[in-house]
């Protein structure tokens, strides 16, 4: 793609990167066939070449975001299919984030958008406000159905039945291996996921130190910046990103780390891309070490020797998340593991789509995350599985309010397999939503 962005505008660092992403675009249109939200709605400014456009107008001509351009844009879930499609190699990631830091500068949103995007910067990030807003929500879901604007009924519909107890896990301290030690880790903890489900947590701490890792919770580390970061607010998603980049770069002077484990993998994608985020601060050369080292839990359980099981006789229906699949490239490992722990597992049709969660696209754009949502649900429920199983929070939370299949996230059933407990999402199970069986624990 040709592009007419001045000298002056290229003194900019992310004007200069968005250049070179929209040098890469051929105008091609294979991205067209993989994006949700084009597919839903069928308007060329709903895909990632219609945004590509939209943008480069904007950026170029130093113009004011108007009404239309940052309809589209919001629309953009940024589950980067669009990028695991592209044969030329677009980052469309970067790109995509210059613009809605862009429109965050420029732009006047009006005042209900500006105090929900307030409101929401404000509670996720932080688990102890969040645990409040969902105990408020809790008691107004009967009040729902009256609420006037989908974006408030949708955040009321999004609080969980029952609010998880605090786990003292997620508090700083390291946790010794089982077995000699293999690898030395720091876990990242998060923040909504510490408020929406302590489980995983626990269940990812039992299973990487019974198979030879030395889990460190750092002091200081907490949200990944990924919620303001896709807001536009970079200003804040940096301070908070860097405050984890301090955290984990003590620890990697004091005693070392062979990895930075992360099991949402909606933060991965971000903190994999600290490197890029902070090529221009003075936390550069700490921002590109974390960044080298952070992988995917279920990176790190494939360098580990995770016992192989016999056949458990329970169907596992694995959903894609799009932070991995698509922002990690990360496609088969988990359904590996969870084969050679002895699961039965089953992929869905068009896996490759997202389920429309995104972050805060479900609370942000309720009318489109829902048809997406019940297509995903649909397409998991057709395989009849006994249970869904999902490396990312945000998925789990969307998927789980459409269906009675339990959902848990994947290191949960690798640690049940293990010689950890039952999933407690699938002792909670209906007897009708599971088969009655135990898993034998594999030696």
């Amino acid at each position: 793609m040709q592009t007419n962005f001045t000298p002056e505008q290229l003194k900019d660092p992310a004007t200069a990167r968005s250049e070179q992403v929209l040098r890469t675009c051929v105008h091609c249109g294979f991205c067209t066939a993989t994006c949700p939200t084009y597919q839903l709605l069928g308007d060329e400014l709903d895909s990632p070449r219609g945004r590509i456009y939209l943008i480069k107008d904007m950026l170029e001509n130093d113009r004011k975001p108007d009404a239309k351009t940052v309809k589209h844009i919001d629309r953009c879930l940024s589950c980067l299919a669009c990028m695991t499609t592209c044969p030329s190699g677009v980052h469309y990631m970067h790109l995509v984030d210059h613009a809605r830091e862009y429109i965050e500068q420029h732009y006047d949103r009006p005042l209900t958008d500006r105090a929900l995007r307030w409101i929401l910067a404000r509670i996720l990030p932080y688990p102890n406000r969040f645990r409040l807003a969902l105990l408020g929500a809790k008691i107004g879901r009967p009040f729902a159905r009256f609420m006037p604007d989908a974006r408030l009924r949708a955040m009321v519909e999004m609080a969980p039945k029952t609010i998880p107890p605090v786990s003292r896990n997620d508090d700083p301290q390291t946790f010794a291996s089982q077995t000699e030690r293999k690898m030395r880790v720091a876990l990242m903890t998060g923040c909504a996921q510490k408020a929406l489900n302590t489980d995983i947590n626990d269940a990812t701490i039992r299973l990487l130190t019974r198979l030879g890792c030395e889990v460190v919770v750092a002091e200081g580390a907490g949200c990944c910046g990924a919620l303001t970061h896709h807001m536009g607010k970079t200003q804040e998603s940096h301070a908070t990103a860097a405050k984890n980049i301090r955290a984990w770069d003590a620890e990697m002077k004091r005693k070392g780390l062979d990895a930075i484990v992360i099991n949402t993998s909606g933060c991965g994608t971000t903190v994999k891309d600290y490197g890029h985020m902070f090529r221009n601060e003075p936390l550069a050369e700490e921002a590109a070490a974390v960044s080298t080292i952070a992988m995917d839990v279920s990176e790190v359980l494939m360098k580990l020797d995770l016992p192989k099981g016999g056949d458990q006789q329970l169907r596992v229906a694995y959903h894609a998340a799009c932070s991995l699949q698509h922002g990690q490239q990360i496609k088969t490992y988990p359904k590996d593991l969870l084969k050679r722990a002895g699961f039965t597992v089953l992929e869905p049709k068009d896996s490759h789509l997202c389920c429309g969660s995104a972050g805060t696209y479900n609370l942000m754009q309720p009318e489109i995350s829902k048809q997406l949502k019940d297509r995903k649900v649909q397409t998991l429920e057709a395989k009849e599985p006994d249970v869904i199983a999902a490396g990312n929070i945000g998925c789990m939370m969307q998927i789980g309010s459409g269906t009675d299949v339990p959902i848990v996230h994947t290191v949960e059933l690798l640690d049940w397999a293990t010689g950890g407990p039952k999933p407690p999402a699938m002792l909670a199970a209906d007897n009708g939503g599971l088969r009655p069986m135990d898993i034998p624990v594999l030696r």
